[in-house]
């Protein structure tokens, strides 16, 4: 990986998100993009770019992508010429708000940019253009992709890229089903009451072969993707377990290698105990040996974008030392009672090699191991 873009709550680049969340801050606020009268919750993790006048206008998670994109490209040392580079999107709901707002207050949108292809090849010219709507794991599944079409031989770069906004729909659904509204992201807390949304957009350049041109930000030892199909909103911690069985087996490694853990961590009822009970069955006797954090505490739940945003992190974890905490949490589920979280204020230490979690509905799961190049 020779390039990393992003843009979320908490920061419009790279190293602003890191340096915040390093620092413990949330991007939660009041809900702006639409009426909060209509909903029992009242907050999210939203990108404060609207206009003075208020309200909501569309096209936000294309201008998102494309300044992830744009990012990771110059890191990276890329023309912005992407003609023969194909350029992977995973995401939950491409601009689903911008139909919202056309369909229902007559915002001006051509349904062409519903596509993200279409934007991207007016900015980078890019013609090989790929959506994957894999839920919460659609940046990773769209990692996986990348890296096969590298393995392969079909390119020499791929950019992977995940972005997500909030949308009305979407937030209503999620309110209607918590059984108390939630007012923050508390991950594994016993305490928490469910999910917020945040929006944000992430990317990567992946280049093959140790001679890849461009500084190297870090290895992709390996995804490995399934969906265990368990059910449509409820995880299955034997599927989890496998996915993480599964990354490990490709990339070589055993739980004990492991020194970080960027976990999937949405605080709802379920996924959080699940997710804590599948890591305790795979990592066993080396439970306690990774440090543990979960971004959503900061970030809301970031959806398509969630994975890639957690592997830009843990990049710059591996690269600095430096582990964002778990805001928040205080007293983890019983599941989760072995982990060695980051809590309070950032941890410090040597790391080598990460791993990242992103589950989705319908049993989707994704996991990625990373490891630090030479410093």
């Amino acid at each position: 990986m020779t390039g990393m873009g992003a843009v979320a709550s908490v920061g419009g680049c790279v190293d602003d998100i890191f340096e915040a969340l390093c620092a413990g801050r949330t991007g939660r606020a009041e809900l702006r993009g639409f009426d909060r009268g209509k909903f029992r919750a009242q907050y999210a993790y939203e990108i404060d770019d609207r206009g003075d006048e208020g309200g909501d206008e569309p096209g936000r998670a294309t201008r998102w992508l494309l300044k992830a994109v744009e990012e990771a490209v110059e890191d990276a040392g890329l023309a912005e010429d992407l003609r023969d580079v194909p350029v992977l999107v995973g995401t939950g709901l491409r601009e689903l708000r911008s139909v919202e707002l056309s369909w229902r207050d007559g915002a001006r949108f051509d349904m062409a940019e519903l596509h993200f292809g279409t934007a991207l090849r007016r900015r980078f010219n890019a013609h090989r253009t790929y959506t994957l709507s894999n839920a919460c794991s659609a940046s990773l599944y769209a990692l996986a992709m990348g890296s096969d079409l590298l393995a392969a031989g079909q390119a020499d770069a791929v950019v992977v890229a995940g972005v997500d906004t909030l949308t009305e729909s979407m937030y209503g659904l999620l309110d209607r089903v918590h059984m108390e509204p939630p007012d923050r992201v508390i991950p594994f807390d016993v305490n928490r009451k469910g999910v917020l949304m945040g929006e944000g957009a992430a990317a990567v350049v992946l280049r093959r072969g140790e001679g890849a041109a461009g500084v190297p930000r870090g290895l992709l030892r390996a995804v490995h993707v399934d969906c265990d199909a368990y059910h449509v909103t409820a995880p299955d911690p034997e599927g989890v377990a496998g996915a993480v069985r599964g990354a490990h087996e490709r990339a070589g490694v055993k739980p004990g290698d492991i020194d970080l853990v960027m976990l999937h961590g949405t605080g709802t009822l379920l996924n959080d105990e699940a997710e804590a009970a599948a890591i305790g069955q795979v990592f066993g006797a080396d439970t306690g040996t990774p440090l543990m954090t979960a971004l959503k505490a900061m970030t809301g739940h970031t959806s398509g974008g969630s994975g890639l945003l957690s592997l830009i992190v843990a990049l710059k974890a591996l690269e600095s030392g430096r582990i964002p905490p778990t805001v928040g949490l205080r007293e983890p589920v019983s599941e989760a009672a072995g982990f060695r979280f980051v809590r309070g204020s950032a941890a410090t230490a040597e790391l080598a090699i990460a791993q990242v979690d992103a589950f989705g509905f319908g049993g989707v799961n994704a996991v990625a191991i990373v490891e630090r190049t030479a410093r």
